[in-house]
């Protein structure tokens, strides 16, 4: 049988989006068939075969999150220092061939997350949009800000407000110290649960699971899970917690929880600055303002849109 008889049995099958061509899958003696009883020009419907659809269907999925990524990918490219980006910019960085570099750029701009200048891509419109939503969502009460800022006045070191996700802690306050030289974390920032003063006071209430979690995720490996037991077991019974260079040199911090109205710790609370001015006099005028304040967020009741995780 010739090649150009087999043009008319075809059908296309569509399974969400994809598409799929079954005229290949018939076999000889089908043909036959259809041959002698004059049916070559007919359509002849194949059985779906549903694991070349789902194969198809998986693959256009992996690609358009593949696609996202690498548009979240070009946003974070834009920072306080560089406010504009240059297609180049975003070869360099990401590896993206510069096609796609250009059609993600066109894209981003077309939804107003990008801008097009002269200068480059700087930040849209749109994000401008989404970065109020997520402020009014996140931002913390008017009393809480307040306190946090007299306290930086009074104690001259930087203010933070963590709360636990997964295995990180994300920063979702901060009054910075008036000192030139201070620990600076911007919100929303995510740090590792494996050391560092909240830390301790914030995994009180973490199971064992999680606890082996965070654990693998630090450079200790799984036997840091006895360390941070004791960590926490003592920053329990003290009602606050210390940290010396645990996570970055010449760094230290004192940290007390908040707790919430089921009694959990929802949050923590801490001053952090250079190693050289945790004195252990300080350290206790810190930790006396800490409690001071945590005792009124908690009074008051703290509630913030991330929760509790653990």
């Amino acid at each position: 049988m010739r090649a150009s008889s087999w043009q008319g049995v075809r059908e296309n099958y569509r399974y969400g989006t994809a598409r799929q061509q079954y005229s290949d899958s018939i076999d000889p003696g089908t043909a036959a068939s259809l041959e002698s009883t004059g049916n070559m020009g007919g359509v002849v419907k194949a059985a779906p075969q549903n694991g070349r659809a789902d194969q198809a269907v998986l693959a256009e999925k992996a690609t358009g999150v593949r696609s996202v990524q690498r548009a979240l990918d070009i946003l974070a490219l834009l920072t306080e220092d560089r406010p504009f980006i240059t297609i180049r910019d975003i070869v360099e960085v990401t590896g993206l061939a510069k096609t796609t570099a250009i059609r993600l750029a066109q894209e981003l701009d077309h939804s107003g997350l990008l801008w097009s200048t002269s200068s480059g891509y700087m930040a849209g419109p749109g994000l401008w949009r989404w970065a109020y939503l997520a402020q009014r969502s996140w931002e913390l009460p008017l009393e809480t800000q307040r306190a946090m800022r007299e306290l930086a006045s009074r104690a001259r070191e930087t203010v933070n407000v963590y709360m636990v996700r997964d295995i990180y802690r994300v920063c979702i306050a901060q009054q910075e110290s008036p000192q030139p030289l201070r620990h600076v974390v911007h919100i929303g920032d995510e740090l590792p649960l494996w050391g560092g003063a909240s830390a301790k006071v914030l995994l009180r209430d973490a199971g064992p699971h999680l606890l082996a979690r965070i654990a693998r995720s630090s450079p200790y490996g799984d036997a840091h899970v006895k360390r941070l037991r004791e960590w926490i077991d003592d920053a329990a019974a003290q009602g606050s917690a210390i940290s010396h260079g645990e996570r970055e040199d010449g760094l230290s911090a004192v940290a007390v929880p908040i707790i919430g109205r089921s009694g959990s710790v929802v949050a923590a609370i801490a001053l952090s600055g250079p190693t050289v001015r945790f004195t252990d006099e300080r350290i206790v005028e810190f930790t006396a303002e800490l409690i001071e304040v945590s005792s009124r967020l908690s009074e008051r009741g703290f509630e913030h849109p991330l929760g509790s995780s653990i």
